[in-house]
């Protein structure tokens, strides 16, 4: 229990600090905004970069790692789907709302917990990969499509990818993988030094929106939209991840590595993504604050049930 509490503590020291910060108004009013920006265009291209170039492919094609990609695919595409049907619900907010419910906080939650609970910080990798290679690239081009007005043609989202940095950061590092060029050296130093800055600044920047607007405001969020998105992100994703993995025949400590993962709370990046593109970042903010805080008790279920606490 005291290792699970330090991997959440971690994250909420970062996000207090940030509050304080945003609180005393230290970096200026257009500072969450600035530092998003940041993390979306120059800190984050490099964490996906610097992930996939040096990626082992063999260990991505595990059926563990296919059980995290096909559930989170699952439930986003699932909540999605569901919230588009809601009364004022667009189709990037829908989107938004199947990433909240998708998209776990593998990097600075997955990491500790992977130490701490599952014994691997290794278990984490295949998941970190999904996400920063392949879904939060492939999210953003429907987001860069949607929010542009030009529809979902083949010809728009390829433009649409090439315009995005994650995406292009993503692109690059996999030619590298394929190629068995890896940074060294001044570029691997460099390339370090940002991506190390993405987790940190994103807590910072979400933070710092917490001191100046209120979690569960009726005004600027749906709570109804909200529910539905936080339901499938501590208790859906989980869920549907368990029953993949057993009809697949993992083991039991694989079981409760997939299980673990996806009941990890809604990563700050969808925060990012939602500010970046100025869509419902009320959803996005309020669905990492309240899944963070409901999956402290889920993880320890989990892992009591599973057989490994």
């Amino acid at each position: 229990m005291t290792d699970v509490a330090a991997g959440f503590s971690m994250v909420f020291g970062v996000i207090a600090v940030g509050a304080l910060v945003g609180r005393l108004r230290v970096l200026g009013e257009n500072a969450p905004q600035v530092l998003n920006r940041f993390v979306f265009f120059v800190a984050l291209p490099a964490l996906v970069f610097g992930r996939v170039a040096v990626a082992d492919w063999s260990t991505i094609m595990a059926p563990s790692s296919a059980v995290s990609a096909v559930s989170a695919l699952i439930v986003g595409v699932g909540v999605s789907s569901l919230t588009r049907l809601l009364p004022g619900v667009s189709g990037p907010a829908a989107v938004i709302a199947g990433l909240s419910s998708s998209y776990c906080n593998a990097a600075n939650l997955g990491l500790p917990l992977a130490v701490h609970v599952l014994g691997d910080a290794a278990a984490v990798v295949p998941l970190l990969l999904f996400q920063v290679g392949f879904y939060g690239p492939l999210t953003l081009t429907l987001l860069e499509s949607l929010t542009g007005g030009r529809g979902l043609s083949p010809r728009i989202l390829i433009r649409s990818a090439l315009a995005n940095p994650v995406v292009v950061a993503a692109l690059a590092g996999g030619v590298s993988n394929a190629c068995g060029w890896r940074p060294a050296g001044p570029v691997d130093g460099a390339v370090s030094l940002l991506a190390g800055a993405a987790v940190p600044v994103a807590l910072i920047a979400f933070g710092m929106s917490l001191a100046t607007v209120r979690v569960l405001d009726s005004a600027t969020v749906s709570r109804r939209t909200l529910a539905v998105a936080v339901v499938g992100k501590n208790i859906v994703h989980p869920v549907v991840a368990c029953l993949l993995g057993v009809a697949l025949g993992l083991d039991e400590a694989m079981l409760l590595t997939v299980t673990v993962l996806a009941a990890l709370p809604t990563a700050q990046n969808v925060f990012v993504y939602a500010d970046r593109y100025g869509v419902t970042t009320g959803l996005a903010r309020d669905a990492a604050v309240i899944s963070t805080m409901v999956s402290v008790p889920v993880i320890v279920a989990v892992s009591a049930l599973l057989g490994r606490w």
